[in-house]
């Protein structure tokens, strides 16, 4: 068997509650989630998922701004339940 050793980290206590209970759920604790953790990053070379920012793409912005547009344009026909959307498309 090989020598383990001890690793220390410090996190927020309501973080650390809340990865114990999904770990728990998934039937781990914390000492195996991250050794899994380390393991696919010896393995894969790399963090083994895309760290970002939540920051939508440029094409995600632009849908918004266009749905804000569409939102505040007085001109635009619009629905305010399917009922009504359905009675309009078929009435016209």
């Amino acid at each position: 068997m090989r020598e383990t050793s001890h690793i220390h980290i410090q996190m927020d206590q309501l973080l650390k509650s809340q990865f114990e209970e999904v770990l728990s759920e998934l039937g781990l604790n914390v000492s195996t989630a991250v050794t899994i953790f380390a393991c696919q990053v010896v393995r894969q070379g790399r963090i083994p998922f895309e760290i970002s920012l939540d920051i939508p793409n440029k094409e995600t912005i632009k849908a918004m701004q266009e749905a804000e547009h569409i939102a505040s344009d007085q001109d635009v026909k619009g629905s305010h339940d399917v009922d009504s959307l359905f009675d309009e498309l078929l009435h016209d």
